[in-house]
């Protein structure tokens, strides 16, 4: 069950997107008086779920959920029909308009991609996120986890600047922009501090490790879980937690971070159980918890209006195209690993859960909108990216690229797409063996 909620998620999402960038070649050919002769959504190689014709155009639902396509007159695309291209060009075909209007049919899609992802994401704001946290109103600052204290961090900062570019809300210091941060500008004691980030942040931050966090406020006790170690050693709700074999707590960071390197281990706790001082000795379990429940503070939140959620909508979706880009760009070096990095249909399937959450389902169908337009305008025949670079080569030259030659390299593309298809899924199957 839980699979057919996560596929049908992406199935869902995908029908969306592929509509939208379809849609898109498809009212530029309209504007510009070409023939759309087929708009599907989905593949439908050998079978159709259902068609429909209307006027020139036929309209259908293919059955492989990879992908969609419109059918333009007088273009040489995935369908190969060189038949078309060996009659006298009708005025209606793409063949016979000027370039710079070929161009625009090319780029539609990806424009109506990137302007669905950033519509998407800023009602996702208005209707789902609704408020934000200012980084103003953290007064405690981050705490900053052993590897961060090593860059430089100390618990208490403030995030001011992400590679001097102003932060406002605590979203972006937690998002891809640090990822890929060169510099970080903190607050500190009411000065201003650079700190140089290290190249290879990404590859530790992608491995979930703690980094910095809102962890650097004084916590209590909230309640306990009945059979915990901590229950059993008779600490109640309400008591603080003083010092962890002999080392001073003073923050639910430090708490968190002694028990991460102590786990399996029994420690020392120094306990104000409501006034009365215990010394308790507790064990720790294998995911370095004890069993407490700490009340998160209550941060003053700004709620978004149509201008911020726009504002942001637009960051959040050109935020991730940026990280798109310099993910590929460690595979192009060699200091990632494609098969770590590159996600198939199943793996993004499983970033969308088992429960059908829809606040979660318009943010990732935002930021996917935002993927599949990069992914489009890569520079590879049969993409729209291969397209619009051999239109562009024509603009320069004023020399049309032969037909023959559109062909071949239109076959080279789909070979290409379909080894990067095969090795993506491929990729997902092994690692649910992992």
């Amino acid at each position: 069950m839980n699979g057919i909620v996560m596929a049908g998620q992406l199935i869902l999402s995908l029908s969306i997107l592929v509509l939208i960038h379809e849609f898109g070649h498809y009212i530029a050919c309209r504007i510009f008086k070409i023939r759309v002769t087929k708009f599907f959504i989905f593949f439908d190689a050998g079978f159709k779920i259902w068609s429909k014709k209307i006027g020139e155009t036929e309209y259908g639902i293919g059955w492989l959920p990879l992908g969609g396509y419109v059918k333009i007159a007088g273009m040489i695309d995935e369908s190969l029909d060189t038949k078309q291209m060996k009659e006298e060009p009708k005025e209606w075909e793409f063949r016979s308009k000027p370039a710079w209007q070929r161009l625009i049919v090319m780029l539609a899609g990806v424009f109506m991609n990137v302007v669905a992802a950033i519509i998407i994401l800023t009602f996702s704001h208005l209707i789902y996120t609704k408020d934000y946290l200012p980084v103003d109103n953290v007064k405690e600052g981050i705490y900053a986890y052993p590897y961060a204290r090593e860059i430089g961090f100390q618990s208490g900062d403030k995030i001011r600047k992400i590679n001097k570019k102003d932060v406002l809300r605590y979203e972006d210091v937690f998002s891809f922009d640090l990822y890929f941060a060169k510099t970080v500008t903190v607050e500190r004691n009411g000065s201003l501090v650079e700190i140089q980030m290290p190249e290879n942040l990404y590859s530790y931050l992608k491995k979930g490790d703690e980094f910095i966090a809102l962890h650097n406020f004084v916590f209590k006790v909230d309640s306990l879980v009945n059979g915990m170690p901590a229950q059993l050693a008779g600490i109640k709700p309400g008591a603080k937690i003083l010092e962890i074999n002999s080392q001073p707590v003073s923050s639910f960071g430090a708490f968190r971070e002694i028990l991460m390197q102590n786990k399996n281990q029994e420690l020392k706790f120094i306990v104000d159980n409501s006034g009365k001082i215990d010394t308790l000795k507790i064990q720790v379990d294998s995911l370095g918890k004890i069993g407490v429940y700490t009340p998160i503070p209550k941060y003053e939140m700004k709620n978004y209006n149509l201008i911020t959620a726009f504002k942001y909508g637009w960051k959040d979706a050109f935020t991730s195209l940026t990280a798109n880009l310099k993910g590929f760009s460690l595979i192009f070096k060699g200091q990632e690993k494609a098969s770590e990095s590159l996600q198939g249909p199943i793996g993004i399937a499983k970033v969308y859960g088992p429960v059908w959450d829809w606040a979660k389902f318009w943010r990732l169908t935002g930021i996917i909108s935002m993927i599949l337009a990069f992914m489009n305008l890569l520079p590879i025949p049969a993409l729209d990216g291969g397209h619009a670079l051999f239109t562009v080569f024509e603009l320069i030259t004023g020399k049309k690229l032969p037909d023959k030659f559109m062909e071949v390299v239109q076959v080279i593309g789909m070979v290409i797409l379909l080894l990067l298809m095969v090795f993506v899924i491929g990729n997902d199957i092994i690692k649910l063996f992992k």
